[in-house]
């Protein structure tokens, strides 16, 4: 049967009725002798090319009741008479690459709602897959930048330049070779808090003199949680960026700095109770160190790899400026006062343990000796750490010990009573 139709429309007549799922019928279909004629327009799968088919192409003999899928896109294109593609003429050879979305959209396009979910369900899985695992990897110390070296007996498990506070303090949940540095005294940093805050709120009655006494012990649990806090936020963002770097690394040598001068504080204030002059020069003499000690620290030089040495040279020398009431105080009390009510033990011990922990920074044992081996559990940075929050506590122990002794005395200065 004869129909006149517009160009680029395909007519097909059957005799008999067709199965038209996933054809549509034009609203213009004819009924004839010879069956139900319908329209079907072809759609272009070309994104560049919008002529129609010419009606002079001839339907495939096999009776195919399905859209193109995505891998005939390409051969279905190729098949378009020359004179059909004028644009892709006039605009050059198509690049594969766009032709290639193009047929993924038409293909996904073309998609039962059924498959369309399931695609959507996998980009879900895919997305949430990847903010669980996290967008970076670890990798070696080799690969580095230059101002994130600092360690190379460190081989692997480094964390990359992550420019973002958020991906940094999301790294704090991540298995690389800061998680103990920063667990540590994270850790370190809320006991200590929440020791604090217990050993404030103690009733009054526990002191001889509460204000006094609360003062001189809370300037030691503030110099220990601003130590740990900078200590811990440095390991956690310091891959962020140079400059970030640079700050924080500054923070957690003043942090250092303030340990020391807070731990001096309590100890000088209970050991020379009955000698206010010598506390005063005492006290005065540490800030000032102390204060020197932050001012050398804020030079850039101070945190590069060369100075480490340096770096833990001079906390320890701020340290050991100790030494000299240490003396005093054996040679006025004698030795065997000094080390029962004195606590010359505990305070010995809490050096002991800082010196340790800094000699091994310093010297970067035990992976000098086990390179690759330390790399993220057990190395030099980790043990430094876990001494000083030991440290600190030792010596809030000896302090505890001579407040009770302090109030068990009572507050005179008698000759054979207090210290």
């Amino acid at each position: 049967m004869a129909r006149s139709v517009p160009s680029g429309w395909i007519i097909f007549t059957h005799s008999r009725p067709l199965v038209t799922g996933h054809f549509k019928l034009d609203e213009g279909e004819t009924s004839g002798a010879e069956g139900p004629a319908f329209v079907l327009r072809h759609r272009n799968l070309n994104s560049h090319t919008t002529d129609p088919m010419s009606p002079r192409e001839t339907p495939n003999t096999g009776p195919s009741t399905s859209p193109l899928s995505t891998s005939e896109c390409s051969s279905h294109n190729a098949n378009v008479p020359e004179d059909r593609r004028e644009n892709k003429d006039d605009d050059g050879e198509e690049d594969k690459e766009e032709e290639d979305d193009s047929c993924r959209d038409e293909g996904f396009m073309g998609m039962t709602p059924l498959l369309q979910a399931h695609h959507a369900m996998e980009k879900v899985e895919e997305f949430v897959h990847k903010v669980w695992e996290g967008r970076w990897r670890v990798i070696p110390h080799d690969v580095l930048p230059d101002w994130l070296k600092d360690n190379d007996f460190l081989l692997h498990g480094h964390r990359p330049p992550m420019p973002s506070f958020r991906a940094c303090f999301r790294s704090i949940f991540r298995i690389h070779t800061e998680t103990g540095n920063i667990w540590t005294h994270l850790l370190g940093c809320l006991f200590f808090l929440c020791l604090g805050l217990m050993y404030m709120f103690r009733p009054n009655i526990s002191f001889v003199a509460p204000v006094q006494e609360k003062v001189v012990i809370g300037v030691f649990f503030l110099g220990a949680i601003l130590c740990l806090s900078f200590s811990w936020l440095f390991h956690t963002v310091y891959c962020h960026s140079e400059g970030v770097s640079k700050v924080f690394s500054k923070l957690d040598y003043s942090g250092i700095a303030f340990l020391i001068m807070g731990s001096f504080v309590p100890w000088l204030y209970y050991s020379f109770y009955c000698s206010p002059q010598p506390c005063f020069i005492y006290l005065i003499v540490v800030c000032i160190l102390g204060l020197a000690a932050i001012t050398v620290s804020q030079c850039d030089f101070f945190a590069t790899p060369q100075y480490r040495g340096v770096r833990a040279g001079v906390f320890v020398g701020l340290g050991l400026s100790g030494v000299v009431p240490t003396l005093h105080f054996v040679i006025s009390e004698g030795l065997i006062r000094a080390t029962t009510m004195g606590q010359m033990g505990w305070l010995l011990l809490m050096a002991t343990l800082y010196i340790t922990g800094a000699c091994l920074y310093a010297a970067r044992i035990p992976e000098r000796f086990f390179p690759g081996k330390c790399d993220i559990w057990f190395h030099s940075h980790q043990l430094f750490h876990i001494l000083v929050v030991a440290g600190a506590f030792v010596h809030f122990h000896g302090v505890s010990n001579l407040q009770e002794f302090r109030y068990t005395a009572g507050g005179g200065c008698t000759e054979d009573g207090a210290l």
